[in-house]
């Protein structure tokens, strides 16, 4: 079983700081918002973000795909007055010059492997797709 850790602390009114290994990344725990900081949503899809193109890394060269950069667009929709996430949608932009059978190749091996992928779809409807730019 694998093991992850964070710890975070709350620093004033405005914002905290949440910890792990030697990063530190303050975040927006404010009543008001703050521009310079990720709220908990955006958290959530920076993970999402981290795990798609952690994904990629690990599946491409197997694939045969190889790649000068990807771009990863996550946009999540809440309901006004319910404190959950109704759907998270995603655009993955790749420059490639592989062909788009190859990349839903990619993609269907990223939703399969991906941990935070598996953990929000299986709550979250969480919909999208890689193109090459």
């Amino acid at each position: 079983m694998m093991t992850f850790e964070v710890q975070a602390d709350r620093t004033d009114a405005s914002g905290s700081i949440v910890k792990s290994k030697q990063a530190a990344l303050t975040i927006d725990t404010s009543m008001t918002g703050r521009p310079d900081a990720l709220n908990p949503v955006e958290l959530l899809l920076a993970a999402q973000a981290a795990c798609i193109i952690k994904g990629i890394e690990r599946v491409a060269a197997t694939l045969g795909i190889s790649y000068d950069s990807v771009h990863v667009a996550l946009t999540a929709h809440r309901p006004q007055d319910e404190a959950r996430i109704e759907d998270i949608t995603y655009l993955v932009t790749m420059d490639t010059s592989a062909n788009q059978a190859k990349l839903d190749l990619l993609h269907k091996n990223v939703m399969i492997f991906g941990t935070i992928y598996n953990t929000i779809s299986s709550g979250t409807r969480l919909e999208g797709s890689i193109v090459a730019k």
